[in-house]
């Protein structure tokens, strides 16, 4: 393995920690965004690597509720990368968050930026 394959490894891997991090930080009932994360942990324009992040949260010693984590506009678009094609939504909604077409319901009000939060 080359120096700079080992230093990219390195940072994707601080990465994803922080991603862990921040997601673990999201209350009951609430929803954020893979971008606010993004821009939270200094990687603004980062969302997508977020969602990869999240992708490969199962096998984290502590729970990750990557099911707390939507797109800008509410939509549950990781929802396939859970087990079954509900699971996200059936947490969601375990947790009081109303779902409708795929879509966070009062998204507006149940946001949580971790830059206002935090």
């Amino acid at each position: 393995m080359s120096r700079k394959h080992l230093a990219t490894s390195t940072s994707e891997m601080d990465f994803f920690q922080r991603v862990y991090e921040v997601t673990r930080l999201i209350p009951f009932g609430r929803v954020t965004s893979y971008g606010a994360i993004a821009s939270y942990i200094g990687s603004p324009g980062a969302a997508r690597m977020v969602g990869w992040a999240l992708n490969k949260s199962d096998g984290q010693a502590v729970f990750v509720p990557a099911h707390r984590v939507v797109n800008r506009f509410g939509l549950l678009s990781g929802k396939n990368h859970f087990s079954g094609q509900n699971v996200m939504r059936e947490l969601l909604q375990n947790e009081g968050v109303d779902v409708e077409e795929d879509r966070v319901v009062a998204f507006q009000e149940l946001f949580w930026d971790p830059a206002k939060e935090l």
